[in-house]
């Protein structure tokens, strides 16, 4: 399966990525996953993978805090 090489942040008290963009496409060089180069642009078989693998995840900055979604979350709970 190929893979995309994305760059983000990295929230360091939940551990959550945050991606910002997609720097490159790592191709894995099998003519069974339709996104690769070695695949046949005329194969009709159902068995090709058409989707990419998971996110190769390159850390370019570190928060020492939840990430938004973590944070909203914890604003919603209801106090017991």
């Amino acid at each position: 399966m190929c893979r995309r090489i994305a760059e983000g942040t990295r929230w360091k008290k939940c551990g959550h990525f945050q991606r910002h963009f997609v720097a490159a496409i790592m191709d894995c060089n099998s003519s069974h996953c339709e996104r690769s180069i070695l695949h046949p642009k005329a194969c009709r078989d159902k068995h090709c993978l058409p989707n990419f693998g998971p996110d190769v995840q390159k850390v370019v900055d570190t928060v020492n805090d939840e990430c938004f979604q973590c944070r909203a979350a914890a604003a919603r709970k209801i106090p017991s």
